[in-house]
């Protein structure tokens, strides 16, 4: 018999180590794996948070208090937050369901969401309490069924998580370099570097004004129009905005470059993700998926979600559907918003179905 030629032991793969942490405050995103770890770095994460910082990798929930006081979970009940992010008001609401309440939660990122569950999970949340769904906020109807005919309380936290805009890699941000994506989902739709080469001046010009009531939206978008190279990066759209605008008066420029920044990124992510017409679709559903006597509560953070919300509040109290609304929206307090600047915008609003 001719024996086989023994195959010789692949060579041991070398040793990656760790980017080391650089300083007491590194920089970098991928540098922070402190505080990408609170469970083991918990010392490191609080003195971040203490700062007045949203630690990389995470998301501080917003107004915690006045969500549950207006939610009011009770024992065996079943709620739905539609778009579960970090899952930090989640965490709050699962265990006053207890013994035999729910919660769904629903997001469209899957990147985010199975972190999001594993962390929950981890926190000894079984599925039985939280029922974890990637979908869009836009279809909560199909849930009724599995949700026994409705809801007890829904709440919705619009916008972008903490964890999206401080991951270079997502572009939600023009502080950090990266590819110029902003979708949520990054297996749907094209990203905002494809929008802005296919949309004309004129569009382009309306989307900055309308989705982030941006005034200096003709400047930016015949500089987007007008740049030799296309605009394929976070750093290249930031620079092309400070040059549309360096002709602004010099006690102006700062602040208002500043501003401007974030509304344009704003403006194409919810573009990119036609986030206005999902809201539509879900304030719309919403007091459908809830049952008689049943809270919903919505934070928002730029006024063309507000005025959507409060409309569809308004026109549903007027027509019978609500029993009532918020007078006016709340807002996170002085304490809140000083530990927590990302809170400064949000605006909540709420509504109890008839």
């Amino acid at each position: 018999m001719t024996q086989e030629p023994q195959q010789s032991p692949e060579p041991p793969k070398p040793h990656k180590r760790r980017i080391r942490y650089k300083g007491r405050n590194p920089r970098r995103f991928e540098e922070k794996y402190k505080e990408h770890d609170p469970a083991k770095y918990a010392h490191d994460v609080a003195h971040v948070i203490a700062r007045g910082r949203t630690p990389a990798g995470m998301h501080l929930p917003i107004c915690v208090k006045e969500i549950l006081s207006i939610l009011d979970p009770k024992p065996g009940e079943t709620g739905l937050d539609a778009t579960l992010g970090f899952g930090g008001h989640a965490q709050e609401i699962i265990p006053l369901l207890a013994p035999g309440g729910r919660l769904f939660g629903l997001d469209v990122d899957p990147i985010e969401l199975p972190r999001t569950e594993a962390r929950l999970r981890g926190l000894g949340f079984s599925e039985k309490a939280l029922v974890v769904r990637k979908m869009n906020f836009a279809g909560i109807l199909g849930l009724r069924p599995e949700a026994g005919g409705g809801f007890d309380f829904i709440l919705a936290d619009l916008g972008v998580s903490s964890m999206q805009l401080d991951n270079p890699q997502r572009g939600f941000s023009y502080k950090f370099e990266g590819p110029l994506d902003l979708r949520l989902n990054p297996s749907r739709g094209v990203p905002a570097s494809e929008l802005l080469k296919a949309i004309n001046f004129k569009a382009l010009t309306k989307l900055l004004a309308e989705n982030a009531d941006e005034p200096h939206a003709e400047a930016i978008a015949r500089a987007i129009k007008g740049a030799l190279t296309p605009i394929a990066t976070t750093v290249q759209l930031a620079d092309t905005v400070r040059a549309a605008l360096q002709k602004l008066p010099s006690k102006e420029t700062d602040n208002a470059i500043k501003r401007a920044l974030q509304r344009t990124f704003m403006a194409l992510r919810i573009g990119v993700n036609e986030e206005l017409s999902v809201l539509d679709r879900f304030l719309e559903a919403l007091p459908w998926c809830l049952k008689t006597g049943g809270r919903a509560a919505i934070l928002s953070f730029h006024s063309g979600e507000d005025r959507r919300v409060k409309k569809a509040f308004a026109k549903g109290e007027e027509s019978g559907i609500y029993s009532s609304v918020a007078p006016t929206c709340l807002r996170p307090s002085p304490e809140e918003q000083n530990k927590n600047s990302r809170s400064c915008s949000a605006k909540l609003r709420w509504a109890i179905r008839m």
